[in-house]
């Protein structure tokens, strides 16, 4: 069963609060078995015990003074202490031992647990000694009648004062066996309180440490728990910087490490958007560019493109007022020719870059129909054939795309394979090879052309695409953001690669034409 963070963290803090109320719980039944022991040892033994010592003292003075009473010769002295001892020890005795008993009772009832048999052996004792100091009393009485009227020293006096000292000293024996019972059994509940006392200390210390070990293990257990709350801090503020490829990586199936999860797909979209974002940035800052450029190119174009009419015009006139003229010889006439010749060639070079400009000002929208890119390619190639064959260029051609149907404009496209064929041949002055390669994959076919030549500066290949970016010397730097422009059109994309060694790949990517005769929609 999984549990949820909040509910783990709940558990734990109700593990410690139940494991110290348990230290506590046994802490107060501890004391308070402590406090029975000491009411039972303070105010039952104790005082019991001093109760039995007060009639053992009490039955001492008794037969002290019965012994005096035994040695006295004179009558009336006799008979004045008879009645102080007839007034004042039998119920003096009776009372102290109704008092001692009334103790036992209340010993019964501050019994913590295993007092039964000592209470009861106690008011046992007490129950025969009440029973002889009755005894004791009537023989007393008895000795007290006859010293009233005889002398002590009579036969029958001796025999009944020898009896009544037996009786006094079994009264004794009884009073000092229930006194060292009473005595033994103090001894022994203080002991056994010591040694609880001990035991519940040791028990309610190592209880203690169990808990604050129990309250370590739940802290460490949250901290844990929490410590992933850190990484999404951290998380927070890589992104705020920009730095979307760090993941948390977070594993689990609680609350955290759900969000977690949500907080690196979070930062997948973000990634995502913002690449999405400055790829659209970069292609509506380059359509502005080339809006700009287009308009301006439009401008110089129309501007220039008037007065090269006429002036071809005119030279054409001027070529053939010179055909009907004498010249004094024939050189000055061939002069006058080769120059002509030389203004005509520079306008028609004029008039093709104006050309270009204008086609780089307004690039029509694509005309598309199925072609066969294939097809394409080899017209395009038998098209400069003449001039690899003239520069030594030695092509090598591997299309092993199984598809290469694609919905195109071939105007457009074959201006845009003729550019690139042009700068590999122009890449290799003295000759190389040139390698064209097709390969397909589930929706789209791509193109690769490699040269041989002297490759790419790196400084250069990220700014190949940009209009007016050129390698070459002479070059307008259109022809390759005019072409990357048709295959934006064309839903494709082109890209440039520098290989090691030297050489250069341009990669053009084409969307297949699906089974339904359409483009496949993009994802």
């Amino acid at each position: 069963m999984k549990l949820s963070l909040a509910t783990r963290m709940f558990l734990g803090q109700a593990v410690v609060l139940v494991a110290f109320g348990a230290v506590a719980i046994f802490s107060v039944a501890e004391l308070r078995r402590s406090q029975q022991e000491m009411r039972l040892v303070s105010q039952g033994y104790l005082q019991l015990s001093q109760q039995i010592a007060a009639i053992e003292t009490f039955h001492t003075n008794q037969a002290r003074d019965t012994e005096r009473l035994a040695g006295e010769q004179s009558l009336e002295t006799r008979r004045a202490l008879i009645r102080l001892s007839r007034l004042y020890f039998p119920p003096l005795m009776a009372q102290r031992i109704a008092e001692a008993r009334a103790r036992t009772d209340a010993i019964h009832a501050m019994d913590p647990g295993g007092e039964a048999e000592v209470i009861g052996a106690l008011e046992t004792r007490l129950e025969a000694l009440a029973q002889r100091s009755n005894r004791y009393t009537a023989e007393a009485e008895t000795v007290f009648r006859a010293l009233e009227v005889q002398s002590p020293d009579g036969p029958e006096v001796q025999q009944q004062m020898e009896s009544l000292k037996s009786l006094e000293g079994s009264i004794g024996r009884e009073i000092r066996s229930l006194r060292a019972l009473l005595e033994s059994r103090l001894r022994q509940r203080v002991q056994l309180a010591q040694v609880r006392e001990r035991r519940s200390g040791i028990a309610i210390i190592g209880l203690s440490i169990l808990s604050i070990c129990l309250g370590l293990f739940a802290t460490w257990v949250s901290a844990r728990n929490l410590r992933p709350v850190q990484a999404l801090i951290a998380g927070a503020t890589r992104i705020a910087r920009g730095e979307y490829p760090a993941r948390l990586g977070v594993k689990g199936e609680d609350e955290i490490a759900t969000l977690a999860r949500a907080f690196d797909a979070m930062a997948t979209s973000l990634q995502e958007r913002e690449a999405e974002l400055k790829a659209q940035g970069e292609a509506l800052r380059r359509a502005e560019q080339l809006a700009a450029i287009g308009r301006l190119s439009a401008q110089v174009a129309h501007e220039v493109r008037n007065p090269l009419s006429s002036i071809n015009l005119n030279v054409e006139l001027l070529d053939e007022a010179v055909g009907q003229a004498d010249f004094p010889d024939p050189e000055t006439a061939k002069e006058a020719r080769e120059l002509l010749a030389a203004v005509t060639r520079e306008v028609d070079r004029l008039t093709g870059v104006t050309e270009r400009y204008l086609g780089m000002s307004r690039i029509p929208e694509p005309e598309l129909a199925p072609e066969d890119l294939h097809a394409l390619l080899g017209g395009v190639l038998e098209f400069v054939r003449g001039e690899l064959d003239r520069d030594g260029v030695e092509v090598e051609l591997s299309l092993e795309a199984p598809h290469s149907a694609i919905l195109a404009d071939e105007g457009q496209l074959r201006q845009v394979f003729l550019n690139l064929l042009r700068n590999a041949r122009e890449a290799m002055p003295e000759g190389g090879r040139l390698i064209l390669s097709t390969t397909s994959g589930p929706d789209h076919l791509e193109l690769r052309v490699s040269d041989t030549g002297v490759g790419l500066h790196p400084s250069t290949q990220d700014e190949l695409f940009e209009p007016f970016v050129t390698t070459k010397r002479g070059g307008t730097g259109l022809g390759l953001a005019v072409s990357r422009q048709i295959l934006l059109a064309h839903r494709g994309s082109i890209r440039a690669e520098t290989r090691t060694g030297g050489g250069t790949t341009f990669v053009v990517t084409l969307p297949l034409l699906s089974s339904r005769g359409s483009l496949p929609v993009a994802s």
